[in-house]
């Protein structure tokens, strides 16, 4: 037996987690290879279900349960449960079983429902479909038995079942075109490439035939990698071995398009799949107001165990007088004067932790888990936030973070696609000194009435004539656009229509690419097509010229560049390269690099994206020595991208400038105004983009990120080479902090005139520098000197990013001292790290497809849509959360707190003062849905208003509506609205022959009264604190109180079969009978109210918020109200 394979079976199933490997081989229609090859091994991978669902039907209720009792709240009232029923508490088990059975059945049917639909997408998706090829037949079977080594037929319009490598296609060229719209967002028709030496075998008979093996890495979730090689066994022992990389990975959920069908081998399935990888679930991210009310349920966890232990205490002090321990009526047996004594007090402390436990509000987490949901409809209902261009509107990731939209201290965002609209426009083409300026084109749209070309500058000599035209042909050879007859592309059409050619449209991933192609159509030379691997361009006279591609060195945001090699058809080798000016005049040995560089600094300076262009030629033998070290790169399976960069860096050296592009991006409609907007609100604008100073720089000018006043200061490579990093932070540091030491946040905004305002420019490598942590202490710490001079600019423009750089800027912020709220948005999928890294997230749909948009907690179709997302959405959600919070306290601690003052008049017995009833429903019924429905359509300010005063903002920044002054006060006046309760029912019940018949009132009439009182009460404060009425309002306020009356009627007037004792009977009517019990009810709900109401005048007139001065000009002037939170949507959208 061969000693490798008995090795190989050994470590497979006897290794444990050795068997671990970094690659995978796929024996292609699980052929075996030949005889004297490697050992054929099967290897076990697994099927191709898709499981988006949490649980199964046999794991739901523990693992559900598990996760629920994981919160404290649910946990602490469980243990409150349980020690209810294992002792002898004064309060039945079902006060507060019921509200937790409660809670955890309506988020159980919540997210078991959430998970059935999840269930039910799956069996969709597994059930599906597929036709494989077995013994040189087409054989449909179901989508979740596809094995891996499966070749898969695929027709057009159909989505790939599972990740594939691309063999054979109906098309000659090997090539067909993809769409993968659900996995990025990305609509355009990406092409793809069948493996070389499989793209003959076309048919059924002759695709079976193939006898390969693939190697390549195991499972990973970037969408836009893949290292591999196929092995190609034919006559001969030795396989020839192909590369394969993301241009050969047809991925799950992308769509076959302008293709009749093709052939493609399964290599990754089911859970394995890029697409499932890419769905793992984000960080949970939490906002300040669920910190603030973890904190604060900790402070009544607090207060309840000292009252617990108040009451124990003063139970003891006063059965020290045997005369108060054991009246004549109620003497201990011997049992129980043999007790232990410590067992005695703990049992007693949690006798008396149960009849104070309803302190801690269980209700109030279901009830803000109800707002944030409901609450979020409100976004993606907006009409002012949908784009009719794109056809969609916001979109509500998460709705965790709602309230946190209300309190954003940062704003970080990206430039080009977040600020500009990604939309290019050549504009101009500089070549040796001379500048070229086309027609207006966009997109493939030319303005009307324009012919020819105008050049500025005097026309090259007869030399200059001959790099004018080298330098258009690499502008149309060096891509990867696509060309595609307007006719066979589906969606919108943009294709150039010249007098008597055929249309087309170039499509590409990058709108530059397009926009330049475009430019030198306009200029003479068209692009055609890419056939039979030869790129054709018509020249200006007419003649089409043919360039063999022979490699494409493709473009990454690490080199900021990228090259083809192309043969001419006289036997040329030429590589062309084009890129940033920083990547390409490095490289550059020969050329007129002053002119193009003054050209370049010029265009930037305005505002324009340029790249510089430039070519070497290659001698035959020096193409065979780049050519085998690109191919020796691309067959490694370890560490490929680093070999292949290095490959590259080899390659693209002593270029030979020919010139550049200037292509501008427009901004987007209304950033200007968004921007000066979030400034008056107070928040802090930076800019982070990966494009040169001079053109950010310039955009931040145009939306009035700088003003024409503003100071800039510098923190460049470029000064830093002039002097040492710590002068330069020094110098800076002393320039703000001399005018602006003792600047807030409210002056530092913009708004102020008196002060200088301070604008800081800083790029990558500074950046990088300045985050190094410094080894001589006496250099200081160069990140604290940063921040501190961050603080004090009104604005800051980081360029030359890299995108993990974006993420460690923010982390930066994040986490400094002031532990500010930040916010990233951008658009691109080199905004995810940045867009992960803030307390909230938000993504553009833009045309960098939708990575920013899938990672995002929020997504929004343009940058205009902040405003309002902020300054109105925001706003609200934050007052209406703060108020929910808040109020959820008071009325717990108005609802205990007579309970415990009860405890002093009944000898400490731990006596309820409320019967089971009305504690169990207090939270439930009661007094939830006023409160529900308040935290769902309160506007205390009009939207229009808060769209136009952006300062309002400020009234809420930094968690200003849950500071601890706030929260005090509201728990100091639940504290007087109990003691007014239970004392004035009290000292009413000094008279004890309350009734006309002189009949005498107990203890449960008692109760009830101050009950009665409390559910009035804390239900009118809502009242008087609502300013937005509504019948809604109308209809829930007053019917929970209606709904109270109704219950406590039928309660107390029927006799109940279920019930062993019911001591509430004729309670209720007994106490409404009398007439000093109404008197008594409306004086104690007034005097409740009193101060609260007296503190409201009295802060208005003495101290009035800027949201207070609008609402009593509002009195005075009619406002229309707003269209989004009208009510007769709202009702007819939400179902209470």
């Amino acid at each position: 037996m061969d000693c490798s394979l008995l090795r190989s079976l050994i470590n497979r199933y006897c290794a444990g987690e050795e068997n671990w490997v970094d690659s995978r081989t796929i024996y292609i229609g699980h052929r075996e290879p030949p005889s004297g090859t490697d050992a054929y091994i099967p290897q076990r991978y697994p099927d191709n279900r898709i499981v988006s669902s949490k649980y199964t039907f046999w794991n739901f209720v523990p693992k559900n349960l598990f996760e629920q009792f994981r919160r404290i709240a649910n946990f602490y009232f469980l243990i409150i449960f349980l020690v209810q029923l294992i002792i002898d508490t004064p309060t039945s088990p079902i006060t507060s079983g019921l509200p937790l059975f409660f809670v955890i059945t309506v988020t159980a049917v919540k997210q078991g429902y959430e998970d059935w639909l999840r269930h039910k997408a799956d069996n969709a998706v597994n059930q599906c479909p597929v036709h494989i090829i077995q013994h040189g037949k087409v054989v449909r079977k179901q989508s979740r038995k596809l094995r891996v080594g499966d070749i898969v037929l695929v027709k057009e319009d159909e989505t790939f079942p599972c990740d594939l490598i691309f063999l054979s296609s109906s098309r000659e060229d090997g090539t067909c075109f993809v769409t993968t719209a659900s996995l990025d967002g990305e609509s355009s028709h990406k092409t793809y490439y069948a493996v070389q030496d499989t793209k003959a075998f076309r048919t059924e008979q002759e695709v079976d035939t193939i006898n390969a093996t693939i190697e390549c890495e195991q499972p990973q979730s970037d969408l836009y990698k893949y290292v591999g090689r196929i092995n190609i066994y034919q006559d001969r022992d030795e396989p020839t071995a192909r590369p394969l990389g993301s241009e050969n990975l047809l991925l799950r959920g992308a769509t076959l398009k302008n293709t009749e069908h093709i052939f493609a081998v399964v290599i990754y399935t089911g859970m394995e799949t890029k697409m499932a990888l890419n769905y793992q679930s984000k960080s949970q991210k939490r906002s300040a107001v669920e910190k603030s009310m973890n904190t604060y349920l900790i402070v009544y966890l607090c207060i309840l165990i000292s009252k617990a232990m108040i009451n124990t205490v003063m139970k003891y002090v006063w059965q020290s007088d045997p005369n108060q321990d054991e009246p004549f009526y109620n003497h201990k047996t011997d049992s129980e004067r043999q007790r232990n004594t410590l067992l005695k007090v703990i049992t007693d402390f949690l006798a008396f932790m149960v009849l104070f436990n309803y302190i801690i509000p269980v209700s109030m987490y279901v009830t803000v888990e109800m707002q944030k949901f409901l609450g979020s409809y409100f976004i993606t209902w907006d009409d002012d936030m949908f784009d009719s261009e794109l056809g969609e509107g916001a979109l509500v990731n998460t709705s965790d973070l709602n309230e946190e939209l209300g309190q954003i201290e940062y704003v970080f965002t990206d430039k080009t696609g977040t600020l500009t609209e990604n939309n290019m426009e050549f504009i101009e083409c500089c070549v040796d000194g001379h500048v070229y300026v086309p027609d207006a084109i966009c997109n493939g749209q030319i303005l009307t009435g324009t012919v020819g070309m105008d050049m500025i500058d005097s026309s090259p000599g007869a030399g200059g004539k001959e790099r004018e035209e080298l330098f258009f042909r690499a502008l149309c050879l060096c891509h990867t656009v696509q060309v595609k007859e307007e006719e066979s592309v589906d969606g919108i059409k943009k294709g150039l229509q010249p007098c008597g050619k055929s249309s087309s449209v170039y499509i590409s991933s990058s709108p530059d690419e397009v926009a330049l192609v475009e430019g030198m159509k306009r200029l003479g030379f068209t692009y055609l097509r890419l056939k039979d691997n030869h790129m054709e361009i018509l020249n200006r006279d007419d003649d089409i010229e043919r360039f063999e591609l022979m490699e494409v060195l493709s473009f990454d945001s690490v080199r900021r560049r990228m090259s083809v090699i192309v043969k001419s058809s006289t036997g040329e080798y030429y590589l062309f390269c084009k890129g940033a000016d920083s990547s390409i005049f490095p490289r550059v040995i020969k050329g007129k690099v002053d002119q193009v560089r003054a050209r370049v600094e010029h265009n930037a300076v305005e505002g324009l994206r340029t790249l510089c262009v430039a070519y070497k030629t290659l001698a035959q033998d020096e193409y065979e020595s780049v050519c085998k070290q690109i191919n020796t790169a691309k067959l490694a399976l370890q560490d490929r991208d680093k070999k292949l960069a290095e490959a590259f860096d080899v390659i693209e050296r002593d270029l030979i400038l020919l010139g550049a592009t200037a292509v501008e991006d427009r901004l987007q409609d209304k950033a200007a105004d968004t921007i000066e907007s979030l400034h008056k609100a107070g928040m802090k604008v930076w800019v982070l983009t990966g494009d040169k100073m001079e053109t950010a720089a310039a955009t931040c000018y145009a939306c009035k990120l700088f003003h024409r006043n503003t100071q800039i200061l510098e923190l460049t490579t470029k000064r830093t080479e002039e002097q040492s990093l710590h002068d330069v932070l020094f110098d800076l540091s002393k320039t703000v902090l001399r005018h602006c030491g003792s600047l807030t946040r409210d002056t530092v905004s913009g708004l102020s005139h008196d002060v200088p305002d301070y604008g800081l420019i800083i790029d990558g490598a500074t950046l990088s520098a300045v985050m190094k942590p410094t080894e001589e202490s006496s250099s200081g710490n160069y990140k604290e000197i940063f921040l501190e001079i961050c603080r004090n600019c009104s604005a800051v423009l980081c360029c030359r990013m890299a995108p993990l750089q974006k993420a460690q800027i923010v982390k930066m912020i994040k986490t400094s001292k002031e532990h500010p709220i930040t916010l990233a948005i951008g658009d691109g999928a080199n905004d995810v790290s940045m867009i992960l890294e803030a307390h909230v997230g938000i993504g553009i749909m833009g045309k960098e497809g939708r990575q920013a948009a899938r990672n995002s907690d929020y997504a929004i179709p343009k940058f205009k849509h902040l405003k309002k997302m902020l300054l109105v959405h925001g706003h609200y959600y934050y007052i209406r959360i703060s108020e929910l919070v808040q109020y959820f306290f008071y009325k717990n601690v108005c609802f205990i707190f007579p309970q415990f003052l009860y405890q002093f008049f009944c000898g400490f017995s731990q006596q309820p003062l409320y019967d089971t009833a009305y504690l169990t429903l207090y939270n439930i019924s009661f007094t939830s849905l006023p409160i529900l429905l308040y935290s769902l359509i309160e506007q205390h300010v009009n939207m229009d208003i808060l769209k136009r005063d952006p300062s309002l903002y400020r009234d809420i920044a930094k968690n200003s509506l849950l500071r601890w002054r706030i929260f005090i006060y509201w728990t100091l006046l639940g504290v007087f609205d109990a003691v007014v309760f239970f004392f004035g029912a009290y000292f009413l019940f000094d008279n004890t022959t309350f009734t006309s018949n002189g009949q005498m009132f107990g203890n449960w009439t008692f109760g009830t009264l101050v009950f009665t009182v409390l559910v009035f009460t804390v239900t009118l404060k809502l009242a008087l604190d609502t300013q937005y009425w509504t019948w809604i309002n109308h209809f829930v306020i007053w019917g929970s109180l209606l709904f109270y009356v109704i219950f406590s009627l039928l309660w107390g007037g029927i006799i109940w079969p279920f019930l062993n004792y019911q001591r509430m009977y004729y309670v209720f009517m007994q106490m409404l009978s009398s007439g000093p019990a109404w008197l008594g009810i409306i004086l104690l709900i007034t005097i409740s109210l009193i101060p609260d109401m007296l503190k409201k005048v009295i802060c208005r007139q003495l101290w009035p918020t800027s949201a207070e001065r609008i609402q009593a000009k509002r009195q005075c002037l009619s406002v229309e109200p707003s269209t989004i939170f009208m009510l007769s949507q709202t009702s007819s959208r939400i179902s209470f």
